[in-house]
């Protein structure tokens, strides 16, 4: 559980200091992966710096935090920001003691600092408010630069998860959940262009039905499947492994899904075949893929030099 049911405290098992600037702020990641910020941090980052009695809410979801509560800045404030605001959720870090502190969502920052902009703007603030401006214009530009979810997710070592997590989306997406029957993907074209390229004789090896060199299957891998999203081919070869003889069952095509998958695998064939067509060496065709179609982090160690990788 990431709430404690007593106080009503949320438990956030990510948690650690984020820096925007020349600032700090006390942040943390909750179970339904909301980013916090402390009210208290976020205070201090505007260079507002006041008693204990400023931090404390009446009533929870009763007003705002002192840094938006001065009535020429209601005006500033639109609806979902203000419901942000006046809905604060109280957390600590795992491992921590204490009551916990106000948060407000991460989110929320750039909004909160737009307000003391815009007021500055129609020329609503007051002299004692220029600074708290100055200070959220320093913390927008600081913001512009990296998005501040992804700040907190640096800070509080949440960033492994999420990337895990979007790793797991993408390769829903293009590895099928079952395995697809055999359909020939790689026309006859691209092996003959990988044949007039490299220097061997198409004919003399016999065809579009003779056995081509073990080393195809590692220039496939490596001018079309290494150039899908990173983790798909890790995700295909742990899917489809060799067995005790270095060959696959089945082809790493059919574990791609009809929609994504198969059409993304498609295109980068095509794509492959138009440039090997206008070079005049494999040389200088490695030379436009790699600027075209970059390798999107492939996991090294396996060679692959796999006959069963070709139609």
């Amino acid at each position: 559980m990431g709430e404690n049911e007593s106080t009503g405290t949320e438990v956030c098992h990510y948690g650690g200091v984020v820096r925007i600037g020349d600032t700090e702020i006390v942040c943390g990641v909750t179970e339904d992966k909301t980013r916090l910020l402390s009210e208290r941090g976020v205070c201090e980052a505007l260079g507002l710096k006041r008693g204990g009695s400023h931090w404390l809410r009446q009533k929870e979801g009763s007003n705002l935090p002192v840094y938006a509560s001065a009535e020429n800045l209601y005006p500033f404030i639109d609806y979902r920001l203000y419901d942000r605001l006046t809905h604060p959720r109280l957390f600590r870090i795992a491992g921590q003691g204490g009551a916990g502190a106000n948060g407000v969502e991460a989110a929320a920052l750039p909004g909160i600092c737009s307000v003391y902009l815009r007021a500055r703007k129609d020329g609503k603030l007051t002299a004692s408010q220029q600074h708290v401006a100055d200070r959220a214009e320093v913390l927008l530009v600081a913001l512009a630069e990296t998005a501040i979810d992804a700040l907190v997710d640096e800070a509080t070592g949440y960033q492994a998860v999420r990337q895990r997590d979007e790793l797991q989306r993408l390769l829903s997406k293009y590895i099928a959940e079952e395995l697809q029957p055999w359909a020939k993907r790689f026309p006859d074209e691209f092996y003959r262009q990988i044949f007039r390229l490299r220097g061997w004789n198409w004919e003399a090896l016999g065809g579009e039905h003779g056995k081509r060199p073990r080393i195809v299957g590692k220039l496939t891998n490596e001018i079309v499947y290494e150039r899908l999203p990173a983790g798909v081919l890790d995700e295909l070869r742990r899917r489809n492994p060799p067995d005790e003889n270095g060959r696959r069952k089945h082809k790493h095509h059919q574990y791609l899904t009809e929609d994504i998958g198969d059409k993304n695998l498609e295109a980068q064939i095509t794509a492959d075949i138009a440039l090997m067509r206008i070079s005049k060496t494999w040389t200088g065709f490695m030379s436009y893929l790699d600027k075209a179609y970059p390798k999107k982090g492939v996991a090294q160690g396996e060679l692959d030099i796999d006959p069963d990788e070709l139609d």
